[in-house]
């Protein structure tokens, strides 16, 4: 689908007076190429010149003589030598010029001009006839007069000889398997055997029989990596043979005998063709052959109208990257191309039409369309070039690139168009109309000359197809969607200057809006011109613009854009020209432009893979591009396709990473493949591959724009079709405009029409948002997502709310619908849409039935049946159930019974079957059989449910109340029992059931205990006080112990212990008032206190000692564990790979490895953390469970130790801080008692252990504590790597480690100032 177009011409014209132009090849390095000029009969000096592109005029060339020498007379008629080849080494700056005498020259040029050395380096005997240096410029390969192939190094010395002998064409049998012709393609079913034959045999054997017209010129051909040269020669008296040799000048292979062989040769670089010329006697063919010489396909040349003995003289030249065979006529260079097996014939590039012998053209070695042709009319015999005035050599330097000829690609004038050349025809095809793979087309139009260039109006109303005779304008015409076959409407003649055809070339032709073309046409001496036609106009002239300078032109809706030399653009409207504010870093061949009145935009593309926007560089790796209204669209090295959504500055531009997996602006396309044309109306892209086959696609980017603006512009019938074709979730037609599609859900449904459409929108609704996940707008500004699945509650009743309200007034018309938007509730409101089937059984039994047979299709029959039992509607129950898979015999009978019961009898064995059983024992209830119902609730544990129902009826509610009491108790739930048990009067189960429960109701206990009829006796209530003042003491609830003593035993002594034991002094000393009992001072409280203080000072001084043992050595295992993690993690066990080399990687994440990994060491587990290891797997539970005791032990030396002593130190701390109020109190007690000596001791000693938790809390817990440092392997970010068995239970530990934790919090303790002590 790719046409040539010419993106830089530049022309060199001899002087009369010089010689004649007798070689040329180029200089790589600077882009400049070399010609020698002469020798000729009158002047046998050989000129040496550099031709480089005029600095104020870029497309002349300007010539700068490199060096000259006098050639050598090679016979006694003074006739001079003439120069062979050609060739210019970049390295060294050396030129080797071969002469046909058998001299080979060398001109190495220096730095001074014209100081060129000159020498003749060597001779060869007789003479020679060609030669050709290989691609790496390391071997030279000569065949000389007399049949002989030398093969020479790059210093000139001879490396091997060969002699051309008949005896190689017996070395090697060529068998022919018939590749392509037509005995070995499918016939089909119908062939018939004795048409068949051995395609091995071929019909007509060729002999090699020589072609008239062959010149017995020789010819040399290097593959593209030189690791091969063919050299194509007569063999006197046998026929013309190709033979393949090594580098080695070893002969590889002959080519098989050819009718007509001619002399011209060209090995196609990537090394799979050769390519050669045929003559038939009614066609002349380009024919390839393999490197083993058998012939493999060939094509047909066309002859030109103008010039039909053009094909008399023919060579052929591959470019560098073997896209292009240019096939050089007498007086035309021809370019063709290769596509899914079809040759086209892309450009007919005119020379002179004075030539006896075709141009010498060579391409760029790097650059693989610019090709040197140079043309000389001083033949033998010829006057002319001594009376003309201006000379006829020339050399003309055409650089092309591949560009598409499409149409428009904005809605609504994106028909796809596509035109490709082929020589005199235009293959057309519109992609939206048909789809027709190259070769073929949907329309083929004839021009009366190869055509040049192709252009299409903005509207697509019309197009150009520029051509050597003039310009065809044909007009496009649609009917609906599709786009008609192009009528021809005129055709244009282009004015000249010169008469010569070969002169004023037309180069490109693009459109200034709708009816005015503009044409960059080869000037004589100034460059290319800007010339444009008014279509509107009788009189087509052509008339001159005050372009200068242009290198390309390109179709837009606001004039031409045109692009210099150096990368400057304008627009061009008739002779109007206005520069541009954008601009390109340099020439782009490739161009597209945003022209409006709020922004201007301009992207390029180099032949580099640069891709532009003005002059930021968006990406290196750009392979093609095109521009929609809302995306820039383009492709990679790395086979995505991209979009990029247009915004008003270059700078806002956002590239999209290559994440097609949860991108939708990147998406993966088959490797190679190029843009051709996009159509965002039918939101798709035509891609074609490196074979030349097409590809239509639909990228989700295009697709989710399309939806979004069918949507904005309430066309949901599109969307929706859309959504159903492409596959994209139906949510979207919703969550794009919500408000917007509650206010036309009647337009939706209008529009949608059909029932299953409709059906199939309600039934994918979902309570997710999927503009936020699946489908979010990349061009909108980046929102945070309101959850996981930016969750919508209740979406998805709003919408079929929204659908019901609607279809009420249609119900008959949209049954299937109103019944699918109850389904699809969330939860399925299953008895609105049985409700509505109900209420039809009683207007219609028809579509009754066929409602029941919908909402079976939508709901579990099963479900369905039990719903419609939960109604109460045996008729409906019995109508569904028909639907179903069940047996009418377990239905039937069942239905039959129900029928026979009374009605709320029926619905409590509705309710009881369908486990509903709250509603089951209301109808129970309401039958007045208690007795039923208690056996119900106890069955079936309703007690509460039942309470509330008889909570107004006083003796069923003590009779239901007594049976949740026994069921509490029986359930070991105490406290409640004993509420209910209390609440009833029966306090003496009430006492049991308090005890029972636990110290927490000794308050409850001891009032049922005195409520009692008859009462208990003292000694039995003294029981009951004894038994709860013991379980609160075990409770360490002293003071309520306390109290019991007191109150209900009078135990004075044992109510001060309690005291004493919970540091509650004040309250003893208060008791010991009270009761006026003196002598308990010092027995109680002095004893107390003393307890007290040996329990708190011991108790502080362990604290006081575990600080100092265990936070040094959490911060040196910190120290540790920074200075080396791996060291740090294999712990106690065996270095396995402590030998290793530091550039082998032994990461936990490693397959391969077979030595305890950071995981498996601690496990004490060798073997890989894959599958190899085969005790992994069965010893996983085991090893956990080893792993966590180990965890919890925190052993010193482990790995789990840092974690053990920090989770201590906390304890210890938060302990400290409990005991600050008792040590507080215990100072005061002290005090009281006049024991302040012991007083100043516990409190210096509490002052200390405070001191050491808020340093411990600063080192291990404040700002300045290191991170805990995880190996590699276990840095967290791989959620879906967790280790198993022991290893999980080591990363659980690390990443509680890595946690960033609260630190205790540690409170002042406010010493007495009475002591001395400072607050």
């Amino acid at each position: 689908m790719r046409n040539l177009r010419n993106v830089s011409r530049g022309v060199f014209r001899a002087p009369p007076s010089a010689s004649a132009i007798t070689a040329s090849c180029w200089d790589a390095a600077r882009d400049e190429v070399l010609i020698t000029s002469g020798p000729t009969a009158d002047d046998a000096r050989i000129v040496l010149f550099r031709l480089s592109r005029d600095a104020s005029v870029p497309s002349c060339l300007v010539s700068t003589e490199v060096a000259a020498w006098d050639a050598p007379i090679v016979n006694e008629d003074g006739v001079p030598d003439t120069v062979r080849t050609l060739h210019h080494s970049s390295d060294t700056l050396t030129t080797c010029i071969i002469m046909a005498g058998g001299d080979i020259v060398t001109v190495t040029e220096t730095d001074e001009v014209g100081a060129a050395h000159v020498e003749i380096v060597g001779t060869l005997e007789p003479s020679i006839a060609v030669a050709r240096w290989s691609p790496d410029d390391e071997l030279l390969v000569l065949v000389t007069g007399n049949g002989k192939a030398v093969f020479m190094s790059r210093d000139l010395d001879v490396v091997t000889e060969t002699d051309f002998s008949a005896d190689d064409l017996r070395m090697s049998k060529h068998v022919s398997v018939g590749w392509g012709k037509k005995e070995t393609q499918f016939q089909g079913k119908g062939a018939k055997a004795k048409a068949l034959r051995d395609p091995t045999i071929p019909e007509k054997v060729d002999e090699g029989r020589p072609s008239p017209n062959d010149d017995g010129r020789c010819s040399i051909s290097w593959r593209g990596d030189g690791a091969y040269v063919a050299i194509n020669y007569i063999q006197e008296g046998v026929r013309r043979v190709i033979r393949v040799y090594t580098r080695e000048g070893e002969l590889d292979s002959v080519s098989e005998p050819v009718d007509g062989l001619e002399g011209s040769l060209s090995w196609r670089p990537e090394g799979n063709l050769m390519a050669g010329i045929q003559r038939l006697a009614d066609r002349v063919d380009v024919v390839f052959f393999e490197r083993n010489g058998l012939r493999h396909g060939q094509f047909t040349l066309r002859v030109p109208k103008d010039k039909p003995d053009a094909l008399d003289n023919i060579a052929l030249e591959w470019n560098s990257d073997s896209s292009v065979l240019a096939v050089i006529l007498t007086d035309r260079v021809q370019l063709w191309t290769m596509g899914n097996y079809h040759w086209y014939l892309k450009q007919d590039v005119l020379c002179d039409p004075f030539q006896d012998r075709v141009p010498r053209l060579v391409w760029h070695s790097e650059k693989a369309l610019l090709f040197a042709a140079t043309t000389s009319g001083d033949y033998p015999g010829s006057t002319l070039r001594s009376t003309a005035n201006t000379s006829l050599d020339k050399v003309i330097c055409d650089e092309y690139v591949f560009s598409i000829g499409r149409g428009p690609v904005v809605p609504p004038h994106d028909h796809g168009a596509v035109a490709v050349i082929d020589g005199h025809s235009i293959k057309f095809t519109p992609f939206r109309t048909a789809n027709a793979p190259p070769p073929m087309a949907m329309v083929e139009l004839g021009e009366e000359s190869p055509a040049i260039d192709v252009a299409f109006a903005d509207d697509c109303s019309a197009m150009a197809v520029l051509h050597q005779a003039g310009i065809s304008i044909y007009s496009l015409e649609t009917k609906g969607p599709r786009l008609l076959p192009p009528k021809l409407r005129e055709t244009i003649p282009i004015g000249k200057e010169l008469p010569s055809p070969y002169e004023e070339t037309p180069l490109q032709v693009a459109f200034a809006g709708r009816r005015q073309l503009q044409i960059l046409q080869e000037g004589e001496y100034e460059g290319p011109n800007l010339f444009f036609y008014d279509l509107d106009t009788e009189n087509k002239s052509r008339q001159e613009t005050g372009a200068r300078s242009v290198a390309a032109i390109y179709s837009s809706n606001n004039g031409v854009v045109a692009q210099d030399d150096d990368g400057g653009l304008s627009r061009v409207f008739g002779a109007e020209v206005a520069p541009i504010s954008a601009k390109f870093p340099n020439l782009l061949p490739w161009a597209s432009f945003v022209l409006s009145d709020n922004r201007t935009m301009a992207f390029g593309l180099s032949r580099s893979g640069h891709l532009y926007a003005n002059s930021r560089l968006l990406v290196r790796n750009c392979t093609s591009f095109l521009l929609t209204p809302n995306h820039l669209v383009f492709t990679t090295g790395n086979h995505f396709v991209k979009f990029v959504h247009l915004t008003e500055s270059e700078n806002d531009l956002d590239i999209p990473g290559d994440d097609p997996e949860t991108d939708e602006r990147c998406r993966s396309i088959e490797r190679g493949g190029k843009l051709v044309t996009a159509m965002p109306t039918k939101m798709s892209l035509v891609l074609q591959m490196p074979r030349g086959n097409l590809e239509t696609i639909y990228p989700r980017a295009m697709v989710l724009a399309g939806i979004r603006q069918l949507i904005e512009e309430k066309r949901y019938d599109e969307a929706f079709a859309t959504c159903r074709t492409q596959r994209v979730d139906m949510n979207i037609l919703y969550d794009h405009r919500p408000a917007q599609f509650l206010e036309n859900v009647g337009l939706f449904l209008d529009q949608i029409k059909d029932a299953a459409y409709i059906d199939l929108f309600l039934s994918s609704l979902k309570d997710e948002d999927v503009t936020q996940t699946m489908y979010r707008d990349t061009k909108s500004a980046a929102q945070p997502d309101s959850g996981p699945k930016a969750l919508q509650p209740g979406k998805v009743n709003t919408i079929c709310d929204a659908v019901l309200q609607r279809l009420r007034t249609q119900k008959n018309a949209n049954l299937q619908n109103i019944i699918t938007a109850n389904v699809c509730k969330d939860p399925p409101a299953l008895d609105d849409g049985l409700q509505v089937v109900a209420e039809l059984m009683e207007e219609d039994e028809r579509l009754a039935e066929q409602a029941v047979e919908h909402i079976c299709f939508l709901v579990d029959v099963n479900k369905l049946y039990d719903n419609a039992l939960g109604l109460y509607n045996l008729d409906l129950t019995l109508l569904v159930a028909q639907q179903s898979q069940r047996d009418p015999r377990e239905y039937l009978p069942y239905i039959q019974e129900l029928h026979k019961m009374s009605p709320l009898k029926r619905q409590f064995e509705i309710d009881d079957r369908l486990e509903r059983k709250d509603k089951a024992l209301g109808h129970l209830k309401a039958l007045n059989d208690f007795d039923n119902v208690t056996k119900y609730v106890v069955k079936h544990h309703l007690y509460q449910q039942a309470l509330g129902l008889y909570r107004h009826e006083e003796q069923h509610h003590r009779t239901l109340t007594d049976l949740y009491a026994a069921y509490l108790k029986s359930a070991s739930r105490f406290r409640e029992a004993g509420l209910a048990y209390e609440s009833l009067g029966s306090f003496t189960e009430a006492v049991d059931c308090y005890i029972k429960s636990g110290a927490t109701c000794w308050r409850e206990c001891l009032f049922a205990a005195q409520q009692q009829e008859p009462p208990l006796s003292a000694q039995r209530l003294n029981e009951i006080a004894g038994t709860l003042a013991d379980a609160l003491r075990e409770a360490k609830d002293y003071a309520s112990a306390a109290t019991i003593h007191i109150d209900h035993l009078g135990a004075i002594e044992a109510a001060i212990q309690c005291y004493c034991k919970g540091y509650l002094f004040a309250d003893a000393l208060r008791l010991v008032a009270l009761h006026k009992r003196p002598d308990l001072l010092e027995s109680g409280v002095d004893t107390g206190l003393t307890e007290a203080f040996s329990s708190s000072t011991e108790f502080l001084a362990d604290c006081k000692e575990q600080l100092k043992a265990q936070v040094p050595r959490i911060l040196e295992l910190r120290k540790k564990a920074k200075e080396d993690p791996l060291a740090f993690y294999e712990g106690e066990y065996g270095r396995a790979g402590e030998d290793i080399p530091d550039d082998i990687s032994i990461a936990a994440s490693s397959r391969v490895s077979t030595s305890a990994s950071l995981f498996t060491r601690y496990t004490g587990k060798q073997g890989s953390v894959g599958t190899v290891g085969s005790n992994v797997s069965r010893a996983t539970s085991k090893n956990r469970r080893r792993e966590e005791k180990k965890r919890a032990r925190g052993r010193k030396g482990t790995v789990y130790e840092e974690e053990y002593l920090v989770n201590s130190v906390r304890r210890l701390v938060e302990r400290v801080e409990a005991t600050n109020g008792e040590v507080e109190r215990l100072v005061f007690g002290l005090v009281r008692r006049g024991m302040a000596e012991r007083a100043r001791t516990i409190e210096e000693l509490m002052g200390v252990v405070l001191g050491g938790c808020k340093l411990a809390v600063k080192e291990i817990w404040g700002e300045a504590a290191p991170e805990t440092v995880a190996p590699e392997g276990l840095d967290g970010e791989g959620e879906g790597l967790r280790a198993a068995g022991g290893q999980g239970v080591f990363q659980e530990s690390l990443e509680a480690m890595k946690v960033k934790q609260e630190p205790p919090i540690v409170k002042e303790f406010a010493r007495l100032e009475l002591l001395g002590g400072k607050t």
